[in-house]
């Protein structure tokens, strides 16, 4: 059988011209023993984590009866991807980044537990994974929270692009102290490695399987930094199909394909119907009204999962009904994440592709930390909620560290991702609505740390399109518009009564929504000298903006209001800013 999984994922390589035949060759047998033996199409998930072994991938699944086309669009324009992409029957992840498929396997497995399912979650990950930061992460919670639903299979070859794999000197003895069950199996035998798969079930914690391998098996380069790419001709790839496929290993992946397939659930928008807009004090920051909303979220019944990277409390997302989930007891919908910003972005990734609906939480300019995470939640569709809090220089005396400058931009830079930085309760109510009822991509919520006053938004204002009038121009015509978001509104409606009745204040809870919007509308929100001012990145503006007031530098040390006075976000100073651009 597994013969016949080397013998396809080469034909796939040869077809495409490229693709990595060291590892379909090394780890054939690993693949084999879990669709073979364990795996349960529509209830069991598989990740591979070291998605260069696509092609092993795709011939296995392909043998095992998923509906995934021919192998010899590998790698080609509308065909199978270069890299494993979530939403191919049968793959439960999208791989390719080292380390998130580690990430998205504690996920997964993490979700059927909360779920209360029997389901179990396979993992088979590389030197290269284990090698970044993201895998000890994930790693480290797996362990401490008893994940016993997941086996990790370790290829261990020894082997990267560059020479000898530069993992840690004892892998096993970092696993057993990260909490795992470790055994060590020949990787090129496929019953010690189903009784080692056999023997994870009846343990209380997740298992490791070190599976030793050679890479490039059967090849002229087998066990050599060249095996890991496509270092064969076609001539020894043909020869090697020839030698490695038999009619008896197709014969037995026969019945492996006539076993029953299912279909896992997809996340569907909550029903929104009973949950009421908390009242908000006059002088408020965003958090703590978005921790407010979270709360009556949850005291409606809607079935979200929170979490925080050791913030819950600093970003208002750990409320009154959240029930924390607790090694061996995952019956609650909050999860203590520890100081780990990445490994929290991937294992979301995994919460929401088995259906669990989750929002996750740190400081805006951690989000740094999670983005190979946030950006392949975009690219997978995955409905993962990113709640971003401290949101500007008005940060303060923490310093420059903690205050974001380019991060809001640059998120809103991202592909099939919602961007929300909403001003009041009715901004943030529409920001939660907007992201739970979009279930094709992430939504990040960025939420101020510091209070301001809080103005109602007008009765009849369309938040839903992204942008909307908070403050009307007293006179007929409109010689100024403001446009601005988050805190900054406040600013802006100061700044207006310095500049007088021709001034506009448009606050922008969503760019993204408001780019979607009619001309007509466009125009009816952009009248006149259009200043945008927002305390981030100055240069996405000028797409509606004729001037910014923004920042071009990092921050400093000091009180908020101070830091925020001091780096031009003063009513008095942008007003005389304005008059002289309004001039010119």
């Amino acid at each position: 059988m597994a013969g016949a999984v080397r013998a396809d994922a080469l034909r796939a390589i040869l077809s495409a011209g490229s693709g990595h035949v060291g590892i379909a060759l090394g780890a054939a047998d690993i693949i084999t023993a879990v669709f073979a033996g364990f795996m349960r199409p529509g209830i069991d998930r598989f990740v591979l984590s070291a998605g260069h072994g696509s092609a092993m991938l795709y011939a296995t699944l392909k043998l095992a009866g998923y509906n995934i086309g021919a192998l010899s669009s590998f790698r080609k324009i509308g065909g199978l991807p270069g890299h494993p992409e979530y939403g191919i029957d049968g793959i439960d992840a999208t791989t390719g980044p080292l380390g998130q498929g580690i990430g998205n396997a504690v996920g997964l497995a993490l979700a059927e537990k909360i779920k209360n399912t029997d389901a179990r979650v396979y993992c088979i990950c590389g030197d290269g994974d284990l090698s970044e930061g993201v895998s000890s992460e994930a790693i480290a919670l797996a362990g401490r929270y008893k994940v016993n639903n997941l086996v990790l299979l370790w290829d261990d070859n020894g082997i990267t692009i560059d020479g000898v794999a530069l993992t840690d000197m004892d892998i096993p003895t970092r696993m057993r102290a990260a909490g795992w069950n470790v055994v060590s199996v020949d990787g090129m035998n496929g019953e010690k490695i189903s009784a080692a798969i056999s023997e994870s079930r009846r343990l209380a914690r997740p298992t490791f399987i070190q599976c030793k391998t050679r890479i490039g098996e059967y090849s002229s380069v087998a066990g050599t930094p060249a095996a890991h790419g496509l270092a064969l001709s076609a001539n020894e790839l043909e020869r090697l199909i020839q030698k490695l496929d038999s009619a008896s290993g197709r014969a037995l992946w026969a019945g492996v394909a006539n076993r029953p397939h299912g279909k896992h659930t997809k996340i569907t928008p909550p029903d929104l119907s009973r949950v009421k807009t908390p009242n908000a004090p006059a002088d408020m920051s965003t958090r703590e009204l978005s921790g407010m909303y979270i709360n009556a979220l949850l005291s409606a019944g809607v079935n979200i999962v929170g979490g925080s990277a050791d913030l819950g409390h600093s970003t208002n997302v750990d409320v009154e009904k959240s029930v924390h989930i607790a090694p061996g007891n995952f019956n609650g919908n909050y999860i203590d994440y520890g100081v780990r910003e990445h490994a929290m972005g991937a294992i979301m990734n995994g919460l929401a592709a088995a259906g669990v609906r989750p929002f996750g939480s740190t400081f805006l300019v951690f989000s740094d930390y999670m983005r190979p995470a946030i950006r392949i939640a975009a690219m997978s569709g995955l409905p993962v909620i990113y709640v971003f809090t401290h949101d500007s220089i008005a940060v303060g005396a923490d310093g420059p560290t903690h205050q974001p400058v380019e991060q809001l931009a640059s998120l809103r830079m991202i592909p099939n991702i919602n961007v929300f930085r909403p001003f009041n309760m009715a901004e943030v109510a529409y920001s939660w609505r907007a992201a739970l009822g979009d279930v094709s991509r992430p939504s990040c919520i960025i939420l101020s740390r510091q209070k301001f006053k809080q103005v109602p938004t007008p009765a009849g204002a369309e938040i839903s399109r992204g942008a909307y009038i908070i403050r009307p121009a007293k006179s007929a015509r409109v010689r100024i518009t403001l446009l601005a978001t988050g805190a900054e509104v406040a600013l802006a409606l100061k700044v207006a009564d310095l500049l007088g009745d021709s001034v506009q204040v448009v606050s922008v809870p969503s760019v993204d929504h408001f780019r979607g919007q009619s001309n007509t509308y466009k125009k009816q929100m952009l009248r006149g000298h259009v200043v945008a001012i927002e305390a981030s990145s100055t240069t996405p503006w000028f797409e509606f903006a004729d001037g910014v007031i923004g920042l071009t530098r990092f921050g400093m040390s000091g009180p908020g209001g101070a830091v925020y006075s001091a780096m031009g976000f003063d009513a008095g100073q942008i007003a005389r800013e304005i008059i002289a651009m309004v001039k010119k």
